[in-house]
């Protein structure tokens, strides 16, 4: 096993220990204290412990890479880090929605290398590695398979299956003005998996995540990329960073709904 894939697997280790958190407290929401932060969105304790237990497994096995947490911040320095959002669409779990993800990725100079989503609440979970494919299978490693973008079509916006991200109750006003562009042209879905993800499974063909960090794209950027799809954002395609972000099944198709939002 090569070294990338020996770090495709912490990464799936640790996403599962954090995982493993996360669903405890899923199961006994009622009795999960929650908590504004500073930008207006949720966190619990739930996060927190989820994120501890990811660093825990990394810091274990990996004692001299950089860390970047979405609750925890930075840790350390060098040309690895491993990016955790130990709990991506807090909105969604405490209001008990499954659409939920725990997201672990490792990026080595500057570069994404692998990442795993699982969604827990689902029994799915989604994984990626730079020049490897990009994979879906059961919690338990059943019924694994490849994933890839929706074959063929053509690169006009109407009557492309879009999915805006995020979903409510965490959509708000300025993220509908964001994605209208999109919305006036293309055929918006609702998605009972996480939009980008569908787009990596050939079930849509364009997704727009109106807002969020590098910890929010840094997993599914790798994931539709290696699903033969597009990642990028307003100045361009190049790797996960803050801000509104883009996914198609296609170049052409990329570029005409960066066009339509960015002009």
């Amino acid at each position: 096993m090569g070294f990338v894939s020996l770090d495709l697997d912490l990464a799936r280790r640790a996403a599962l220990a954090g995982a493993a958190v996360a669903m405890r407290h899923f199961a006994a929401l009622a009795e999960l204290p929650r908590e504004l932060k500073a930008d207006g969105s949720t966190v619990t304790a739930a996060d927190r412990e989820s994120e501890e237990a990811i660093r825990a497994v990394l810091r274990r096995e990996r004692p001299g890479d950089a860390l970047l947490g979405e609750e925890g911040g930075a840790a350390g320095a060098g040309r690895r880090r491993w990016i955790i959002d130990p709990i991506d669409g807090t909105a969604q779990y405490v209001a008990g929605d499954d659409r939920w993800l725990v997201l672990v990725a490792l990026e080595e100079d500057g570069e994404i290398q692998a990442g795993v989503a699982v969604t827990p609440a689902q029994d799915a979970i989604w994984w990626a590695q730079r020049g490897g494919g990009a994979y879906w299978s059961a919690l338990d490693g059943s019924r694994e398979r490849r994933v890839s973008v929706a074959p063929g079509g053509t690169d006009l916006l109407d009557g492309s299956r879009l999915g805006v991200i995020p979903c409510a109750p965490n959509y708000l006003d300025s993220d509908r003005v964001i994605a209208a562009p999109l919305a006036a042209r293309a055929a918006e879905s609702e998605w009972d998996v996480h939009a980008a993800l569908l787009v990596a499974s050939g079930e849509l063909d364009l997704a727009v995540q109106t807002r969020g960090q590098i910890w929010d794209f840094a997993v599914t950027s790798l994931i539709v990329t290696e699903a033969g799809g597009v990642y990028g954002g307003a100045d361009g395609v190049r790797g996960p960073r803050e801000g509104t972000s883009l996914f198609a099944r296609s170049p052409g198709l990329w570029q005409a709904a960066h066009d339509a939002l960015w002009g």
